[in-house]
């Protein structure tokens, strides 16, 4: 596929199957995780302009950055801080309208007003998070939770 995004228009759905094949096409026969990750967080940031898209990595007891889209962010989150560490621990996509309501919200940026995060999962162990963040509260719901889901189960 060449590396051009057709970006959709519509729903929020209608937007997620127009890209959900795209991202297919990005991560189809490359095995480099680096490049799949950076692909789906810039495909995703392209699509939506989320605020902030990227990948977290377990790394031993940690989460370590990984590509991403977006301003600098935290580089390292313990399991079970933070929006991210608890979706680690719990091993499961969380929601979140109001980031300053999170008990435990590390503030990466104050600009950052909601956000969801969906666990990478293989062999029941997650190996990675993806972390959305919007600059609007309530931006994410059920639709985002379940096509996130999906794009992750690619490269999972």
């Amino acid at each position: 596929m060449a590396e051009d995004l057709h970006i959709g228009r519509g729903s929020k759905e209608e937007q997620y199957l127009s890209l959900i094949p795209q991202i297919k096409g990005l991560v189809n026969g490359e095995t480099d995780l680096v490049a799949n990750l950076a692909n789906i967080a810039a495909a995703l940031k392209e699509q939506f302009d989320f605020f902030w898209v990227g990948f977290y990595l377990v790394k031993a007891e940690e989460l370590v950055l990984g590509p991403f889209q977006g301003p600098v962010a935290c580089t390292r989150i313990r399991k079970g801080r933070g929006v991210c560490g608890t979706s680690w621990d719990q091993a499961n996509t969380i929601i979140v309208p109001d980031v300053e309501k999170f008990p435990g919200h590390i503030a990466c940026s104050s600009i950052s007003k909601s956000e969801i995060v969906v666990p990478l999962i293989k062999d029941n162990a997650v190996w990675a998070v993806l972390d959305v963040d919007s600059d609007h509260y309530n931006s994410f719901d059920e639709t985002d939770a379940r096509f996130l889901e999906q794009i992750v189960a690619l490269i999972s």
